[in-house]
Protein backbone atom coordinates (compact mmCIF):
# COMPACT_ATOMS: atom_id res chain seq x y z
CA UNK A 1 0.00 0.00 0.00
CA UNK A 2 1.05 3.53 -0.72
CA UNK A 3 0.24 6.18 1.93
CA UNK A 4 0.12 9.78 0.66
CA UNK A 5 -0.41 12.59 3.16
CA UNK A 6 -2.56 15.34 1.66
CA UNK A 7 -2.21 19.13 1.80
CA UNK A 8 -4.33 19.14 4.95
CA UNK A 9 -2.25 17.60 7.73
CA UNK A 10 -3.60 14.33 9.04
CA UNK A 11 -5.63 13.45 5.94
CA UNK A 12 -4.22 10.59 3.87
CA UNK A 13 -4.97 8.89 0.56
CA UNK A 14 -4.16 5.21 0.63
CA UNK A 15 -3.55 3.46 -2.69
CA UNK A 16 -3.54 -0.34 -2.54
CA UNK A 17 -1.39 -2.62 -4.65
CA UNK A 18 -3.77 -4.47 -6.93
CA UNK A 19 -2.89 -7.82 -8.47
CA UNK A 20 -4.94 -8.69 -11.54
CA UNK A 21 -5.13 -11.70 -13.80
CA UNK A 22 -7.72 -13.49 -15.91
CA UNK A 23 -9.65 -14.43 -12.73
CA UNK A 24 -10.09 -10.84 -11.52
CA UNK A 25 -8.08 -9.06 -8.86
CA UNK A 26 -6.75 -9.28 -5.32
CA UNK A 27 -5.77 -6.42 -3.03
CA UNK A 28 -5.07 -5.80 0.60
CA UNK A 29 -7.46 -3.04 1.71
CA UNK A 30 -6.28 -2.69 5.32
CA UNK A 31 -3.31 -3.84 7.36
CA UNK A 32 -3.05 -2.54 10.91
CA UNK A 33 0.76 -2.52 11.04
CA UNK A 34 1.14 -0.53 7.80
CA UNK A 35 -1.60 1.87 8.84
CA UNK A 36 0.04 2.52 12.22
CA UNK A 37 3.48 2.93 10.63
CA UNK A 38 2.25 5.78 8.41
CA UNK A 39 -0.76 7.31 10.15
CA UNK A 40 -0.57 6.20 13.76
CA UNK A 41 -2.68 4.15 16.09
CA UNK A 42 -6.38 4.20 15.29
CA UNK A 43 -8.69 1.53 16.64
CA UNK A 44 -11.52 1.03 14.18
CA UNK A 45 -14.56 -0.44 15.91
CA UNK A 46 -17.25 -0.52 13.23
CA UNK A 47 -17.65 -0.88 9.46
CA UNK A 48 -20.53 0.88 7.70
CA UNK A 49 -21.82 0.69 4.13
CA UNK A 50 -24.32 2.71 2.12
CA UNK A 51 -25.78 2.47 -1.36
CA UNK A 52 -26.88 5.64 -3.14
CA UNK A 53 -27.92 6.77 -6.60
CA UNK A 54 -26.44 9.53 -8.77
CA UNK A 55 -26.81 12.96 -7.23
CA UNK A 56 -27.15 11.80 -3.64
CA UNK A 57 -25.12 14.09 -1.42
CA UNK A 58 -24.54 12.80 2.11
CA UNK A 59 -23.02 15.26 4.52
CA UNK A 60 -21.23 17.18 5.68
CA UNK A 61 -21.45 15.18 8.93
CA UNK A 62 -19.42 15.04 12.11
CA UNK A 63 -19.83 14.07 15.75
CA UNK A 64 -18.89 16.33 18.63
CA UNK A 65 -17.06 15.95 21.92
CA UNK A 66 -16.00 12.52 23.08
CA UNK A 67 -17.97 11.00 20.19
CA UNK A 68 -15.81 12.52 17.43
CA UNK A 69 -14.90 9.94 14.78
CA UNK A 70 -11.97 9.22 12.50
CA UNK A 71 -12.99 7.50 9.25
CA UNK A 72 -11.39 5.35 6.58
CA UNK A 73 -13.61 5.56 3.48
CA UNK A 74 -13.76 4.09 -0.02
CA UNK A 75 -16.09 3.44 -2.94
CA UNK A 76 -16.67 -0.27 -3.48
CA UNK A 77 -18.83 0.39 -6.55
CA UNK A 78 -19.19 3.50 -8.69
CA UNK A 79 -17.66 6.96 -8.27
CA UNK A 80 -17.97 9.51 -5.49
CA UNK A 81 -16.54 12.94 -4.80
CA UNK A 82 -15.42 12.73 -1.19
CA UNK A 83 -15.01 15.89 0.90
CA UNK A 84 -13.32 16.51 4.27
CA UNK A 85 -13.53 19.94 5.96
CA UNK A 86 -11.03 20.79 8.71
CA UNK A 87 -12.83 21.97 11.86
CA UNK A 88 -9.73 21.88 14.10
CA UNK A 89 -9.23 25.42 15.41
CA UNK A 90 -5.55 24.81 16.14
CA UNK A 91 -4.88 23.55 12.60
CA UNK A 92 -3.16 25.80 10.04
CA UNK A 93 -5.75 24.34 7.62
CA UNK A 94 -8.77 25.33 9.74
CA UNK A 95 -11.76 25.89 7.48
CA UNK A 96 -10.14 24.38 4.38
CA UNK A 97 -11.52 21.37 2.58
CA UNK A 98 -10.05 18.54 0.57
CA UNK A 99 -11.83 16.83 -2.35
CA UNK A 100 -10.82 13.39 -3.61
CA UNK A 101 -12.55 11.22 -6.21
CA UNK A 102 -12.89 7.67 -4.93
CA UNK A 103 -13.87 5.02 -7.47
CA UNK A 104 -14.21 1.29 -7.81
CA UNK A 105 -11.45 1.51 -10.44
CA UNK A 106 -8.85 3.62 -8.60
CA UNK A 107 -9.62 1.76 -5.32
CA UNK A 108 -8.24 4.71 -3.33
CA UNK A 109 -9.16 5.11 0.29
CA UNK A 110 -9.25 8.33 2.29
CA UNK A 111 -8.37 8.56 5.97
CA UNK A 112 -10.06 11.46 7.74
CA UNK A 113 -8.99 12.09 11.35
CA UNK A 114 -11.22 13.33 14.16
CA UNK A 115 -12.09 17.01 13.91
CA UNK A 116 -13.40 17.01 10.34
CA UNK A 117 -16.81 17.29 8.72
CA UNK A 118 -17.21 14.65 6.02
CA UNK A 119 -19.49 14.11 3.06
CA UNK A 120 -19.67 12.67 -0.42
CA UNK A 121 -21.57 13.07 -3.69
CA UNK A 122 -22.40 10.13 -5.95
CA UNK A 123 -21.18 10.81 -9.51
CA UNK A 124 -22.03 7.45 -11.12
CA UNK A 125 -25.50 5.91 -11.70
CA UNK A 126 -25.13 4.34 -8.26
CA UNK A 127 -22.41 3.75 -5.69
CA UNK A 128 -21.67 1.54 -2.74
CA UNK A 129 -19.65 3.41 -0.13
CA UNK A 130 -17.80 1.80 2.77
CA UNK A 131 -16.24 3.32 5.85
CA UNK A 132 -14.57 2.26 9.04
CA UNK A 133 -15.03 4.41 12.15
CA UNK A 134 -13.14 4.56 15.42
CA UNK A 135 -16.01 5.59 17.70
CA UNK A 136 -19.65 4.72 18.27
CA UNK A 137 -22.48 6.62 16.65
CA UNK A 138 -24.17 9.00 19.10
CA UNK A 139 -27.18 10.76 17.54
CA UNK A 140 -27.28 13.38 20.29
CA UNK A 141 -23.71 14.42 19.33
CA UNK A 142 -24.25 14.41 15.57
CA UNK A 143 -23.95 17.66 13.63
CA UNK A 144 -23.96 18.77 10.00
CA UNK A 145 -22.07 21.54 8.26
CA UNK A 146 -24.18 23.10 5.49
CA UNK A 147 -23.11 21.44 2.24
CA UNK A 148 -23.18 24.66 0.20
CA UNK A 149 -21.96 27.24 2.71
CA UNK A 150 -20.12 29.95 0.71
CA UNK A 151 -17.68 30.38 3.62
CA UNK A 152 -16.32 26.90 2.81
CA UNK A 153 -16.76 27.21 -0.97
CA UNK A 154 -17.03 23.60 -2.10
CA UNK A 155 -17.62 23.12 -5.83
CA UNK A 156 -19.49 19.84 -5.94
CA UNK A 157 -19.38 19.80 -9.75
CA UNK A 158 -23.10 19.20 -10.14
CA UNK A 159 -26.08 21.56 -10.47
CA UNK A 160 -28.06 22.07 -7.28
CA UNK A 161 -31.27 20.85 -8.91
CA UNK A 162 -29.54 17.51 -9.64
CA UNK A 163 -28.70 16.92 -5.98
CA UNK A 164 -30.66 14.67 -3.65
CA UNK A 165 -30.28 15.60 0.03
CA UNK A 166 -31.97 14.45 3.22
CA UNK A 167 -33.91 16.97 5.29
CA UNK A 168 -31.13 16.74 7.89
CA UNK A 169 -28.45 17.64 5.35
CA UNK A 170 -30.50 20.52 3.94
CA UNK A 171 -30.69 21.90 7.50
CA UNK A 172 -26.92 21.81 8.12
CA UNK A 173 -25.40 24.73 10.03
CA UNK A 174 -23.22 27.37 8.36
CA UNK A 175 -19.50 27.27 9.09
CA UNK A 176 -19.88 30.22 11.48
CA UNK A 177 -22.14 28.04 13.69
CA UNK A 178 -20.26 24.75 13.55
CA UNK A 179 -18.82 23.11 16.62
CA UNK A 180 -15.09 23.72 16.51
CA UNK A 181 -12.53 21.17 17.70
CA UNK A 182 -9.43 22.21 19.69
Amino acid sequence: MKFIEQDIKGVWVIEPRVFTDERGYFMESYRKSAFEEHIGKVEFIQDNESKSTRGVLRGLHYQTGKYAQAKLVRALKGRVLDIAVDLRKSSPDFGRFLAVELTEDNRKQLFIPRGFAHGFLVLSPDAVFSYKVDNTYAPEHEASLLWNDPAVGIDWGMKEEELILSAKDKAGKPFSETVIFD
